[in-house]
């Protein structure tokens, strides 16, 4: 059932399958909501905070935790909003609530072109990185050249250009958060590896071993980069990246106890382009 969240943009519950097998949970004291990649469309990510707040208020717990999975940058609307959003964004709530902040691999080349990894900036602009200095007011002359002084100088006009309080926010960024029997990373996780042995990259990048894996992870993965038209719920990981930025849906999910639930914000589609 939708429920009014803008002019533009609309709340829906979801429903998730039952677990079977082991149950997993988080803890008794709190809810839990995971965010999926945001990637710019901040009038996604307010009607989908307006939502969290709402029921949160609602749930009777004193504790709260909001976990964001990483891409924020790049492609939608502004990157900078919901950078800003994100940074500032508090649940006001009696007990205060817990915001996570997580790294994606469109934040990780980010940092990495800022840090003189110009092959990193290279990356990022053949996947929209490009739209994200462009919500900064850095416009590349000529969004084709790829060779090192063209990559400096954009280089130079984004460090310029970005605040250093966003600069702390990215840099502040964690790769991964745990809750009980649930762990929360961008991409995913390397089969066979332990939980505290995963590489940052792997994290942050990982794809086809990941989702082709039926491994038992040690605990359920929740994860995004890899968009799925409707979240991905397998018996070992939970995919929440709906691709936003292309189709309008910005999913939530939400756990309580052992119970599990999707919120989504619903909004305008746009041109789709290139997924990385």
């Amino acid at each position: 059932m939708l429920a009014p969240a803008s002019s533009m943009v609309a709340l829906r519950w979801l429903a998730c399958a039952p677990q079977s097998g082991r149950h997993y949970r988080v803890p008794a004291d709190r809810v839990v909501y995971a965010v999926g990649d945001i990637h710019g469309r901040c009038d996604l990510l307010d009607a989908l905070l307006t939502g969290i707040a709402q029921h949160a208020r609602q749930s009777g717990y004193a504790c709260h935790v909001v976990v964001f999975l990483g891409d924020y940058l790049s492609r939608g609307l502004d990157s900078r909003a919901v950078v800003e959003r994100l940074r500032s964004w508090r649940l006001d709530l009696r007990g205060g609530a817990r915001v996570v902040a997580l790294k994606g691999n469109h934040e990780d080349l980010a940092l990495r072109f800022l840090g003189g990894d110009l092959e990193a900036g290279q990356h990022w602009f053949d996947y929209d990185g490009l739209a994200a200095l462009a919500h900064y007011g850095v416009v590349a002359s000529d969004p084709l050249a790829r060779d090192a002084a063209a990559l400096t100088a954009l280089r130079q006009d984004f460090e310029r250009a970005l605040p250093p309080e966003h600069l702390t926010f990215l840099r502040d960024l964690a790769v991964s958060h745990q809750e009980f029997d649930y762990c929360f990373v961008h991409a995913g996780v390397r089969p066979g590896v332990a939980l505290a042995d995963q590489t940052a990259h792997d994290q942050m990048w990982i794809r086809k071993r990941f989702l082709e894996s039926h491994a038992e992870h040690g605990a359920m993965i929740v994860h995004g980069h890899s968009i799925h038209p409707e979240p991905d719920v397998h018996a070992n990981r939970i995919g929440i990246d709906t691709g936003a930025y292309a189709s309008g849906v910005l999913t939530c999910l939400v756990l309580d106890g052992a119970q599990r639930a999707f919120l989504q914000a619903v909004g305008p589609a746009m041109a789709s382009t290139a997924a990385e």
